[in-house]
């Protein structure tokens, strides 16, 4: 036999086996992308967890996401403990419009005296968490503000140590050198691994901002939540991320809202701008508050509503 037969003989047998190969791996990639999504929608499933409320009271009709309506989340990071309901140390407010391809960001101090909706009484304005869960703080928080409250984030920020360590840790840049808990953060880039980053994310008391110096220590390990989550790197790590995001998130969206908000929202995340809070300090019967005058609520108030396309 010549040398040219049997090189024509190899050759379809290379091109099977190439073949195959690649039909070996379309079938494993999907089966892979198969256990991506099933473990995706189960901790979503585990995640969501629905209001006694159809819609905001703020609002004549439902915000439509199909129809990229402008929408306001409101994002609440717990510090829930072992048999203890805790507070929301963490009040962010979200007005996202895809119009404008923005998003407007506003963090409420913690210690802010306000009324809480359903209990009747004055107080700081994240013991609404405390007295009624989620929904009396966003009910709260909607009339603070005066704006509809389409959606709620809830994060717990005991567990969220699970969660960094299920994306590999996060990277931060730390602006104030401090020792919290046995642990030292000087200043510069940082990587944190779930422990430290709950440390990072809880010290308040040294921190000449006070609460404004703890939001923004949880803002940036949120963040860098998201950005980890986000690469390549993580798809391996699949699994532990969405059982460590089942177990410490609680929502109102449903899957299928999130995916909506992932295709016709993307874009507005480019551009998030941080709305300050101008509030003054004081001591009502040797309590500390956060006090925060009718003409800066007006001033909050329309931003967010422009952002939202509000109705006049």
């Amino acid at each position: 036999m010549s040398s040219r037969t049997e090189r024509k003989k190899k050759k379809p047998t290379w091109l099977k086996v190439l073949l195959s190969i690649i039909v070996i791996l379309i079938f494993a990639a999907g089966a892979y992308a198969y256990m991506v999504y099933h473990s995706l929608t189960s901790a979503v499933e585990t995640m969501h967890s629905p209001l006694d409320r159809e819609k905001s009271d703020k609002r004549t009709e439902q915000v439509s996401l199909k129809q990229a309506q402008p929408f306001s989340v409101l994002l609440l990071g717990v510090d829930q403990r072992k048999n203890d309901r805790g507070r929301s140390d963490s009040i962010i407010v979200m007005a996202v419009n895809p119009n404008t391809n923005s998003v407007k960001m506003l963090s409420i101090p913690r210690d802010t005296r306000t009324e809480i909706v359903g209990k009747g009484t004055v107080d700081k304005i994240n013991h609404a968490y405390a007295f009624g869960g989620a929904k009396m703080s966003l009910d709260t928080i909607e009339k603070f503000l005066d704006i509809p409250i389409d959606y709620y984030v809830q994060v717990n920020m005991e567990g969220f140590k699970d969660i960094v360590d299920a994306v590999g840790g996060v990277t931060v840049q730390n602006d104030l050198d401090f020792s919290y808990e046995g642990s030292h953060f000087p200043k510069g880039e940082l990587t944190l691994k779930g422990e430290r980053a709950l440390r990072y994310s809880r010290m308040r008391h040294e921190d000449p901002r006070g609460d404004f110096g703890r939001q923004q220590r949880q803002r940036q390990i949120i963040q860098g939540v998201i950005h980890e989550g986000a690469s390549l790197s993580s798809l391996t790590n699949y699994s532990d991320i969405f059982s460590a995001l089942g177990n410490n998130v609680k929502t109102n969206l449903t899957f299928n809202e999130m995916v909506t908000i992932q295709s016709k929202y993307r874009d507005a995340g480019n551009s998030i701008e941080q709305i300050p809070v101008n509030a003054k300090g004081t001591m009502i019967d040797r309590i500390s508050y956060q006090l925060v005058s009718d003409e800066e609520k007006a001033r909050l108030h329309q931003v967010l509503a422009e952002q939202l396309e509000l109705k006049k």
